[in-house]
Protein backbone atom coordinates (compact mmCIF):
# COMPACT_ATOMS: atom_id res chain seq x y z
CA UNK A 1 0.00 0.00 0.00
CA UNK A 2 1.43 3.44 -0.99
CA UNK A 3 1.12 5.37 1.94
CA UNK A 4 3.62 8.28 1.94
CA UNK A 5 4.49 10.71 -0.61
CA UNK A 6 8.42 9.12 -0.69
CA UNK A 7 7.16 5.60 -0.99
CA UNK A 8 8.59 3.85 -3.95
CA UNK A 9 8.21 1.00 -6.02
CA UNK A 10 11.39 -1.48 -6.79
CA UNK A 11 11.86 -1.92 -10.35
CA UNK A 12 13.12 -5.01 -11.88
CA UNK A 13 16.49 -4.44 -10.94
CA UNK A 14 16.31 -3.36 -8.03
CA UNK A 15 16.40 0.95 -8.44
CA UNK A 16 13.70 2.35 -5.72
CA UNK A 17 11.42 4.42 -7.86
CA UNK A 18 8.88 6.68 -6.19
CA UNK A 19 5.44 6.12 -6.76
CA UNK A 20 4.90 9.75 -7.10
CA UNK A 21 5.96 13.05 -8.98
CA UNK A 22 5.68 16.22 -10.67
CA UNK A 23 5.55 16.16 -14.18
CA UNK A 24 6.43 20.01 -16.24
CA UNK A 25 5.41 18.66 -19.88
CA UNK A 26 4.66 22.07 -21.84
CA UNK A 27 5.99 24.36 -18.32
CA UNK A 28 8.19 27.05 -20.30
CA UNK A 29 11.90 27.86 -18.63
CA UNK A 30 11.98 30.50 -16.56
CA UNK A 31 10.85 31.28 -12.56
CA UNK A 32 7.45 30.06 -13.03
CA UNK A 33 9.35 26.51 -13.81
CA UNK A 34 11.72 26.51 -11.06
CA UNK A 35 9.54 27.74 -8.41
CA UNK A 36 7.08 24.90 -9.27
CA UNK A 37 10.22 22.16 -8.88
CA UNK A 38 11.40 23.72 -6.25
CA UNK A 39 7.92 24.26 -4.38
CA UNK A 40 7.45 19.94 -5.15
CA UNK A 41 10.57 19.03 -3.77
CA UNK A 42 10.58 21.53 -0.54
CA UNK A 43 7.09 19.54 -0.75
CA UNK A 44 8.51 16.41 -0.20
CA UNK A 45 8.33 15.79 -4.09
CA UNK A 46 11.22 13.51 -4.47
CA UNK A 47 10.48 12.29 -8.65
CA UNK A 48 10.64 15.06 -11.53
CA UNK A 49 10.02 14.10 -15.07
CA UNK A 50 11.08 15.88 -17.88
CA UNK A 51 11.93 15.25 -21.64
CA UNK A 52 14.23 16.53 -23.98
CA UNK A 53 11.56 18.43 -26.34
CA UNK A 54 9.92 19.71 -23.44
CA UNK A 55 12.78 21.98 -23.84
CA UNK A 56 12.78 22.70 -20.42
CA UNK A 57 15.76 20.74 -18.84
CA UNK A 58 17.97 23.72 -18.19
CA UNK A 59 15.38 25.54 -15.37
CA UNK A 60 14.33 21.77 -14.11
CA UNK A 61 18.37 21.43 -13.54
CA UNK A 62 18.48 24.85 -11.96
CA UNK A 63 15.65 24.23 -9.98
CA UNK A 64 17.42 21.53 -8.60
CA UNK A 65 20.91 22.45 -7.77
CA UNK A 66 19.06 25.34 -5.73
CA UNK A 67 17.14 23.10 -4.31
CA UNK A 68 20.49 21.08 -3.23
CA UNK A 69 22.41 24.15 -1.92
CA UNK A 70 19.24 25.80 0.14
CA UNK A 71 17.95 22.23 1.76
CA UNK A 72 19.52 19.56 3.18
CA UNK A 73 18.66 17.06 0.29
CA UNK A 74 20.86 15.29 -1.57
CA UNK A 75 21.17 14.15 -5.15
CA UNK A 76 20.78 10.67 -4.20
CA UNK A 77 17.47 11.10 -2.82
CA UNK A 78 16.10 12.42 -5.78
CA UNK A 79 14.69 10.21 -8.81
CA UNK A 80 15.28 12.67 -12.12
CA UNK A 81 13.42 11.10 -15.61
CA UNK A 82 14.28 12.45 -18.83
CA UNK A 83 13.37 11.25 -22.82
CA UNK A 84 14.95 11.27 -25.91
CA UNK A 85 13.31 12.36 -28.50
CA UNK A 86 11.90 11.27 -32.04
CA UNK A 87 14.74 12.95 -34.29
CA UNK A 88 17.34 11.53 -32.34
CA UNK A 89 16.30 7.92 -31.95
CA UNK A 90 19.45 5.73 -33.25
CA UNK A 91 23.04 4.70 -31.60
CA UNK A 92 24.75 7.40 -31.78
CA UNK A 93 22.73 10.25 -31.66
CA UNK A 94 20.64 8.49 -28.89
CA UNK A 95 23.75 8.90 -27.26
CA UNK A 96 24.71 12.14 -27.97
CA UNK A 97 21.18 13.44 -27.01
CA UNK A 98 21.62 12.19 -23.48
CA UNK A 99 24.84 13.98 -22.99
CA UNK A 100 23.35 16.95 -23.95
CA UNK A 101 20.12 15.96 -21.61
CA UNK A 102 23.05 15.80 -18.63
CA UNK A 103 24.60 18.57 -19.92
CA UNK A 104 21.50 20.71 -19.30
CA UNK A 105 20.26 19.22 -16.18
CA UNK A 106 23.30 19.73 -15.00
CA UNK A 107 23.73 16.47 -13.45
CA UNK A 108 26.21 13.27 -13.52
CA UNK A 109 23.70 11.08 -14.03
CA UNK A 110 19.93 10.39 -14.56
CA UNK A 111 17.60 8.09 -12.55
CA UNK A 112 15.33 6.97 -15.41
CA UNK A 113 15.82 7.74 -19.18
CA UNK A 114 13.17 6.94 -21.87
CA UNK A 115 12.57 6.53 -25.24
CA UNK A 116 9.46 9.15 -25.92
CA UNK A 117 7.68 7.39 -28.63
CA UNK A 118 7.99 4.06 -29.92
CA UNK A 119 9.16 5.56 -33.92
CA UNK A 120 8.63 2.71 -35.94
CA UNK A 121 12.38 1.28 -37.72
CA UNK A 122 14.26 3.53 -34.87
CA UNK A 123 13.58 2.69 -31.37
CA UNK A 124 15.37 -0.54 -31.14
CA UNK A 125 18.70 0.97 -32.27
CA UNK A 126 17.77 3.58 -29.85
CA UNK A 127 17.31 1.07 -26.79
CA UNK A 128 20.93 -0.26 -27.89
CA UNK A 129 22.19 2.75 -26.84
CA UNK A 130 19.78 2.70 -23.42
CA UNK A 131 21.70 -0.09 -22.62
CA UNK A 132 25.37 1.21 -23.16
CA UNK A 133 24.06 4.15 -21.23
CA UNK A 134 22.90 1.60 -18.15
CA UNK A 135 25.96 -0.43 -18.46
CA UNK A 136 28.07 2.07 -17.85
CA UNK A 137 26.52 3.88 -14.95
CA UNK A 138 25.46 7.07 -16.67
CA UNK A 139 21.58 6.14 -16.05
CA UNK A 140 20.20 4.51 -12.99
CA UNK A 141 17.21 2.40 -15.11
CA UNK A 142 16.00 2.99 -18.70
CA UNK A 143 12.43 2.32 -20.26
CA UNK A 144 10.13 3.52 -22.81
CA UNK A 145 7.48 5.77 -23.23
CA UNK A 146 4.49 5.19 -25.15
CA UNK A 147 5.03 1.66 -26.61
CA UNK A 148 1.84 -0.66 -26.36
CA UNK A 149 1.92 -4.21 -26.58
CA UNK A 150 3.26 -5.00 -30.02
CA UNK A 151 6.00 -2.58 -29.25
CA UNK A 152 6.72 -3.94 -26.20
CA UNK A 153 7.06 -7.18 -27.81
CA UNK A 154 9.25 -6.74 -30.79
CA UNK A 155 11.62 -4.72 -28.22
CA UNK A 156 11.63 -7.67 -25.96
CA UNK A 157 12.89 -9.98 -28.78
CA UNK A 158 16.35 -8.44 -28.53
CA UNK A 159 16.53 -7.05 -25.90
CA UNK A 160 19.50 -7.44 -23.46
CA UNK A 161 18.01 -5.44 -20.84
CA UNK A 162 14.20 -5.39 -20.54
CA UNK A 163 12.68 -2.38 -20.42
CA UNK A 164 12.13 -1.16 -16.64
CA UNK A 165 9.47 1.46 -17.06
CA UNK A 166 6.77 1.84 -19.80
CA UNK A 167 5.09 5.63 -19.34
CA UNK A 168 1.61 5.87 -21.19
CA UNK A 169 -1.27 8.08 -21.16
CA UNK A 170 -3.27 6.55 -18.35
CA UNK A 171 -6.42 8.03 -16.91
CA UNK A 172 -9.97 6.61 -15.92
CA UNK A 173 -11.02 7.63 -19.58
CA UNK A 174 -8.51 5.20 -21.10
CA UNK A 175 -7.44 2.56 -18.44
CA UNK A 176 -5.01 0.21 -21.08
CA UNK A 177 -6.22 -2.68 -18.74
CA UNK A 178 -4.28 -4.93 -21.08
CA UNK A 179 -1.25 -3.00 -21.70
CA UNK A 180 -0.78 -3.17 -17.80
CA UNK A 181 -1.33 -6.74 -17.59
CA UNK A 182 1.28 -6.92 -20.59
CA UNK A 183 3.42 -5.03 -18.17
CA UNK A 184 3.22 -6.29 -15.03
CA UNK A 185 3.92 -10.29 -16.43
CA UNK A 186 7.27 -9.07 -18.03
CA UNK A 187 8.08 -6.65 -15.03
CA UNK A 188 8.01 -3.68 -16.65
CA UNK A 189 6.49 -0.57 -13.63
CA UNK A 190 3.68 0.98 -15.59
CA UNK A 191 3.43 4.66 -15.09
CA UNK A 192 0.70 7.55 -16.28
CA UNK A 193 1.21 11.00 -17.84
CA UNK A 194 -1.53 13.00 -18.37
CA UNK A 195 -3.46 11.14 -15.32
CA UNK A 196 -5.80 14.08 -15.21
CA UNK A 197 -6.58 13.43 -18.66
CA UNK A 198 -5.30 17.68 -18.71
CA UNK A 199 -8.12 18.80 -16.90
CA UNK A 200 -10.80 16.95 -18.85
CA UNK A 201 -12.29 14.76 -15.59
CA UNK A 202 -12.58 17.55 -13.28
CA UNK A 203 -16.21 18.28 -13.63
CA UNK A 204 -17.29 14.90 -13.81
CA UNK A 205 -20.53 13.89 -11.65
CA UNK A 206 -19.47 10.22 -10.87
CA UNK A 207 -16.40 11.38 -9.56
CA UNK A 208 -17.33 13.90 -7.79
CA UNK A 209 -19.86 11.85 -6.14
CA UNK A 210 -16.67 9.78 -5.04
CA UNK A 211 -14.58 12.46 -3.96
CA UNK A 212 -17.34 14.05 -1.94
CA UNK A 213 -17.93 10.79 0.06
CA UNK A 214 -13.93 10.54 0.71
CA UNK A 215 -14.15 14.87 1.13
CA UNK A 216 -11.17 14.67 -1.18
CA UNK A 217 -10.85 16.30 -4.95
CA UNK A 218 -11.26 15.10 -7.93
CA UNK A 219 -7.62 15.17 -8.58
CA UNK A 220 -7.00 13.59 -5.12
CA UNK A 221 -9.05 10.79 -6.13
CA UNK A 222 -7.83 10.23 -9.64
CA UNK A 223 -4.34 10.12 -8.59
CA UNK A 224 -5.64 7.80 -5.36
CA UNK A 225 -6.96 5.79 -7.69
CA UNK A 226 -3.71 5.00 -9.96
CA UNK A 227 -1.72 4.54 -6.71
CA UNK A 228 -3.74 1.87 -5.86
CA UNK A 229 -4.05 0.52 -9.33
CA UNK A 230 -0.24 -0.38 -8.86
CA UNK A 231 0.44 2.59 -11.41
CA UNK A 232 3.39 5.49 -11.10
CA UNK A 233 1.91 8.83 -11.42
CA UNK A 234 3.61 12.43 -12.39
CA UNK A 235 0.83 15.04 -12.36
CA UNK A 236 1.98 17.86 -14.17
CA UNK A 237 1.18 21.78 -12.44
CA UNK A 238 2.98 25.08 -11.88
CA UNK A 239 0.99 26.39 -9.20
CA UNK A 240 1.67 25.84 -5.44
CA UNK A 241 -1.53 24.96 -3.69
CA UNK A 242 -2.26 22.03 -6.45
CA UNK A 243 1.35 20.89 -5.98
CA UNK A 244 0.28 20.27 -2.81
CA UNK A 245 -2.71 19.40 -3.09
CA UNK A 246 -2.13 16.64 -5.67
CA UNK A 247 0.19 15.00 -3.20
CA UNK A 248 -2.62 15.18 -0.32
CA UNK A 249 -3.70 11.41 -1.75
CA UNK A 250 -2.01 9.40 1.03
CA UNK A 251 -4.38 9.38 4.46
CA UNK A 252 -7.50 7.69 2.51
CA UNK A 253 -8.23 4.48 0.64
CA UNK A 254 -10.70 3.97 -2.35
CA UNK A 255 -13.15 1.03 -1.52
CA UNK A 256 -12.83 -2.06 -4.42
CA UNK A 257 -16.72 -0.74 -5.32
CA UNK A 258 -15.25 2.73 -5.95
CA UNK A 259 -12.19 1.55 -7.81
CA UNK A 260 -14.21 -0.67 -9.53
CA UNK A 261 -17.02 2.18 -10.69
CA UNK A 262 -13.78 4.22 -11.87
CA UNK A 263 -12.52 1.72 -13.65
CA UNK A 264 -16.20 2.02 -15.56
CA UNK A 265 -15.46 4.98 -16.84
CA UNK A 266 -12.98 4.23 -19.06
CA UNK A 267 -13.83 4.80 -23.27
CA UNK A 268 -10.62 4.35 -24.70
CA UNK A 269 -10.26 8.10 -25.37
CA UNK A 270 -7.42 9.59 -25.93
CA UNK A 271 -6.00 13.14 -25.29
CA UNK A 272 -2.62 12.72 -26.43
CA UNK A 273 -1.17 11.25 -29.77
CA UNK A 274 -1.72 7.21 -31.20
CA UNK A 275 1.17 5.57 -30.28
CA UNK A 276 -0.12 3.16 -33.50
CA UNK A 277 -0.70 6.30 -35.85
CA UNK A 278 1.50 9.29 -35.23
CA UNK A 279 3.76 11.39 -37.71
CA UNK A 280 6.49 13.73 -35.64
Amino acid sequence: MVNHLQDTTSLHNGVKMPWFGIGVFKVEEGPELVNAVKTAIKHGYRSIDTAAIYENEEGVGQAVQEVLKETGITREELFITSKVWNADLGYESTIAAFETSLRKLGLDYLDLYLIHWPVEGKYKEAWRALETLYNEGKVKAIGVSNFQVHHLEELIKDAKVKPMVNQVEYHPRLTQKELQAFCQKHGIQFGAWSPLMQGQLLDNQELQEIADKYKKSIAQVILRWDLQNGVVTIPKSTKSNRIVENANVFDFELSIEDMKRIDGLNQNIRVGPDPDNFDF
